[in-house]
C-alpha cells in the first residue's frame, strides 16, 4: 500500500493535469487531458491513469482519446499499475520510462538569490534551449513548448516561475513552482539552465529559492519528479531529495 504522502502527491499530479487542461475526457481508469491550443505539447495532450485499468484495453483507450494527434503519451500514476501495463504497452509500440517521485528532506535555507519572474523574461532563453534540444522541429513546435507554461497557471492554487539571473539581467536558469498550501504540497518542475550558463550555480539558486518560497507558504511536502535512468536524479539527491515512489510514462510516435 502506498504511503499517505505518495497518495497525496499522486492526487495532486492528477488534479494538476485536469486543472491545466483546455478540456478533459473521462476514460475507464482515468482521463484524457487535452489542449488544442498547444497540440504540439505532449504534456498538454495525454492520457492520465489514476485508478485501476485493464492493461489490455489501454492501447485502444489511448487511440480513442488521442487519435487526432500524431503522438501518444500515457502517464500511469500508480507504480503497481504502471508495472502491470508495461508489457502490453511495449508490445503496442510504446517506450516505457520510470519517473521517481523525490521529496526534499534536507534543511531549507531562508531566502535565495533567484526570484519570481514572468513568462516574458523566460521566452527567449527557453526558446533557445528548446531549439538546442529539438533542432529539427519547426517554429510552431517551439512556440507551443514555450507558451504552454501560461496554461500551467491553471494547474495549482499558486504557480510561480523562478529564475536566476546573470549580472547582466538575463535569466540563466529557471523552473516552475506549483503550490497548494491547503494540502501542504509544493512541486518543483521543469528545471532548466541555458547551455552557456551551465555549472555556475544558477540551478542551485533556483532550487534553493523555490524550496524557501514553498516552506514560507506552509508546504511541508516539497517534491519533484525525475527520470530514473537519467543523471539529474543524482544531482537532486545531493541536494536533499529522497525517492519516495514512482510513476510511469509511456510514449509512442
Amino acid at each position: 500500500m502506498p504511503s499517505p504522502e505518495i497518495q497525496r502527491i499522486r492526487a495532486f499530479l492528477s488534479a494538476f493535469a485536469r486543472r491545466q487542461a483546455g478540456r478533459t475526457v473521462d476514460l475507464p481508469g482515468g482521463f484524457a487531458a487535452l489542449d488544442d491550443v498547444f497540440r504540439h505539447s505532449r504534456g498538454n495532450n495525454q492520457v492520465v491513469i489514476d485508478a485501476d485499468v485493464d492493461p489490455e484495453a489501454l492501447p485502444a483507450l489511448a487511440d480513442q482519446a488521442l487519435g487526432h494527434l500524431p503522438h501518444r503519451l500515457i502517464s500511469v500514476l500508480d507504480d503497481a499499475a504502471g508495472e502491470a501495463c508495461a508489457e502490453r504497452l511495449v508490445r503496442a509500440g510504446y517506450t516505457h520510462s520510470t519517473l521517481l517521485v523525490m521529496v526534499h528532506e534536507g534543511p531549507v535555507a531562508t531566502g535565495g538569490s533567484a526570484e519570481v519572474v514572468d513568462l516574458e523574461a523566460l521566452r527567449r532563453p527557453l526558446a533557445r534551449r528548446w531549439r538546442g534540444y529539438l533542432p529539427d522541429v519547426d517554429g510552431e513546435v517551439v512556440r507551443h513548448l514555450v507558451e504552454r507554461r501560461e496554461a500551467r497557471r491553471r494547474g495549482a492554487d499558486a504557480v510561480h516561475f523562478i529564475g536566476s539571473r546573470t549580472d547582466e539581467g538575463e535569466v540563466a536558469a529557471w523552473a516552475d513552482l506549483y503550490l497548494e498550501p491547503a494540502t501542504g504540497l509544493a512541486q518543483l518542475e521543469d528545471l532548466m539552465t541555458s547551455e552557456e550558463h551551465l555549472r555556475r550555480g544558477h540551478a542551485d539558486a533556483v532550487v534553493a529559492t523555490a524550496l524557501a518560497l514553498a516552506a514560507a507558504e506552509g508546504c511541508g511536502t516539497r517534491f519533484l519528479t525525475a527520470f530514473a535512468a537519467d543523471w539529474p536524479r543524482h544531482w537532486y539527491e545531493r541536494r536533499g531529495f529522497t525517492v519516495v515512489g514512482r510513476t510511469h510514462c509511456f510514449e509512442r510516435g
